[in-house]
């Protein structure tokens, strides 16, 4: 069986892998935390003459620089006058050029919200009468493409290397001192802290170019450095790097000085250690609660606490897992973990688990504010996928604390047993053995390796076994005395007892079944926390589910409001059945009344958000005077916006007004309602 277990962990390893890249692959680009709820002049408006700025209202506080806001002419031309300034609360205004010619113009916008998220849209509004435009402003995605792969993918990472710093330093000396001098655990720890310092300054540098043009060749600008450092995401990640030369110092001390020292002297030592670590730890989690969703919103005060809360009870249990399992598979048979760390492990993991649930109860109120939430948006989707998951993983968590109940059960019969054993074996042949006798002490010695082998097996040693081993030592050890002057030769014989200790080690640590039952369960926890990560990085890349409902209120209440004297306005939702097929098209006629008339068509997504579909078309039917249908095939603006001019309503009446609508070449439906026009 233990043979067997290699495959089926890198095959697991593997799988888990996949579903985590395939989690932060289909995460996308970050999603807008800030919306657009209003402008003026508002999107697809009409207005007589031209405005003397454009103002926009974000449903937070956004940050801008000089080219945040731009208006273009129909041309393309920048008319647009200096840099955008806030106006008042959560609203930004641009001027404008003086005396602006009648024509369709272009606003196209990318900020940065106040949880660090990229956000860009545009939209157009028309000065005397619609025109055709230049302008084409495609479907943007910000945080998007490659540099918003990478910079998903560093978020990721300095996550886990986090938990496994803090989580792995606070398992050693909470629950196994011994652990300090054991190698596996130190690379464990240590890859923590180089992980989290490698994606801190990856981040650092993809950051002007992910909440900017997106482009790699941005990456290494200087410029665009210095502006991130100016920035509060710029702040964060900087005091991270700061707080890491601490942490740095910290495990040094750990793994060095209060490794060295003796049981005795390592009490204050151990002191001193588990304060500066848990000050050095909270603050690299207050490096992400300060710049992210904790920082913006409801309660600010309250929600950087305890998000920082959060992430060093998530750090202690998943971390702490980590270490425990490194520990059950590498640590050698003469350093064991002993079935009381392995239970002090449980009692911090309960405690974090409790911690995890209080934390998570009032982030998930202050992010999702509705239970509508929690499946009409992202973000509650993300989350309870998040919440099954930790359900799931504290039920493999029990399974271990009865593996661990078993353990130390078991440990008091078999520890000592087994010691006398080999203890009984070593004295024997160092007793027999004469000064200089290596070949009989090496006898022995394989004679233990021989009762090991019995023991994984179910039996126990027999003498021509014993015998059978002893006399291969022996033969070796004669073949080294043989060879003492060949440095070549001695070189051989110390790397094949090197493979026969480990090989011995293994059957030791094998050989208690309770142990590798507790090693299983430990290993499915640790799968799933990897996926669990996974769909935690893409949460906090997701528009909290409060933030998205409350847009979606305020741009329908904009949509919903009276229009000007003179238009008429209706929305159609319309579902095609496709992948995608779900939306708004609204139809504004200027000025609906007899004769000719301008059509505006706008297509939104069901978060408000314009998009373009592959064709939209309208018809006219006036039923009670057999008049129609009277088709209208408007031009394409720009994104999610056609317009036709000329549209002539022949007589008053009740019109049925239907919008063929297209999402794909084979999706495709008709959406109608009736309006009285003129």
């Amino acid at each position: 069986m233990t043979r067997s277990i290699a495959p089926r962990v890198r095959a697991l390893v593997l799988m888990l892998l996949t579903v985590a890249g395939a989690l932060l692959a289909g995460a996308g680009p970050a999603s807008a935390h800030a919306a657009l709820t209003g402008s003026d002049p508002r999107q697809g408006a009409v207005v007589a003459k031209a405005p003397a700025a454009v103002s926009l209202t974000f449903s937070e506080e956004v940050s801008m620089d000089g080219d945040s806001l731009r208006v273009l002419g129909p041309r393309g031309e920048r008319v647009d006058d200096g840099a955008p300034a806030a106006v008042r609360g959560t609203t930004y205004a641009v001027k404008l050029h003086a005396g602006l010619p009648d024509g369709t113009y272009t606003v196209a916008y990318q900020v940065v919200s106040a949880d660090s998220h990229p956000v860009a849209g545009a939209f157009t509004f028309s000065i005397g009468a619609p025109s055709e435009t230049s302008v084409s402003v495609a479907a943007q995605s910000p945080g998007g493409g490659v540099v918003g792969w990478l910079y998903g993918l560093g978020r990721y990472v300095s996550y886990a290397g986090f938990i496994v710093l803090a989580g792995g330093a606070a398992f050693v000396l909470a629950c196994w001192r011994r652990g300090a001098g054991v190698r596996a655990v130190q690379r464990l720890v240590v890859s923590g802290w180089v992980a989290l310092t490698a994606s801190t300054l990856v981040l650092l540098l993809l950051r002007g170019s992910y909440t900017g043009s997106g482009k790699i060749g941005d990456i290494f600008d200087l410029e665009l450095l210095g502006q991130v450092l100016q920035t509060k995401t710029g702040a964060a990640l900087v005091s991270r790097l700061l707080l890491l030369a601490g942490a740095a110092l910290f495990v040094a001390v750990l793994f060095g000085a209060y490794d060295k020292r003796r049981d005795a002297d390592r009490r204050d030592l151990a002191f001193g250690l588990a304060v500066g670590g848990t000050v050095v730890a909270a603050g690299l989690a207050a490096s992400w609660a300060m710049a992210e969703h904790a920082s913006t919103g409801l309660q600010p005060g309250i929600a950087m606490p305890v998000d920082v809360v959060h992430l060093l009870a998530a750090a202690a249990w998943l971390g702490g897992l980590a270490a425990l399992l490194v520990a059950l598979y590498r640590a050698p048979a003469e350093t064991p973990v002993e079935a009381s760390a392995v239970r002090r492990f449980s009692r911090l993991a309960f405690g974090s688990v409790l911690a995890l649930v209080a934390t998570g109860v009032y982030q998930t109120w202050r992010q999702l504010g509705s239970w509508s939430a929690w499946t009409e948006t992202r973000y509650g989707q993300l989350l309870l996928v998040k919440i099954g998951l930790v359900v799931v993983l504290v039920g493999v968590a029990a399974a271990s604390r009865r593996w661990t109940a078993r353990l130390a059960e078991a440990a008091p019969a078999a520890a000592p047993e087994r010691d006398r054993e080999h203890a009984g074996v070593r004295a024997a042949a160092e007793g027999s053995a004469p000064a200089g006798g290596a070949a009989d002490v090496a006898a022995a010695d394989s004679t233990a390796v021989a009762g090991d082998a019995g023991e994984v097996a179910g039996e126990g040693p027999t003498t021509a076994d014993t015998a059978s081993a002893a006399s291969a030592e022996a033969a070796d050890s004669s073949a080294a005395a043989e060879s003492a002057a060949d440095p070549v030769r001695a070189a051989q014989l110390a790397r094949q007892r090197a493979a026969r200790d480990a090989a011995r080690q293994k059957r030791i640590r094998d050989a208690d079944p309770h142990r590798f039952g507790l090693r299983r369960s430990v290993l499915a926890e640790a799968g799933i926390a990897v996926v669990l990560l996974a769909v935690t990085t893409a949460l906090t890349q997701s528009e909290p589910g409060r933030t998205e409902q409350e847009a979606k209120a305020a741009v329908s209440a904009s949509a919903s409001a009276v229009p000007p004297s003179g238009t008429l306005s209706l929305d159609l939702p319309f579902d095609t059945g496709g992948e995608d097929g779900e939306g708004v098209v609204r139809i504004e006629l200027v000025p609906a009344r007899v004769g000719g008339n301008d059509v505006h068509v706008y297509v939104e997504r069901p978060n408000g958000r314009a998009f373009d579909i592959p064709e939209v078309k309208l018809a006219f039917t006036l039923e009670s005077q057999d008049v129609g249908p009277l088709p209208v095939v408007p031009d394409h603006i720009t994104t999610g916006h056609w317009s036709a001019s000329g549209v002539q309503i022949p007589m008053a009446g009740d019109w049925k007004v239907a919008a063929t609508v297209r999402t794909s070449d084979i999706d495709q439906v008709t959406v109608s309602k009736n309006a009285k026009i003129g």
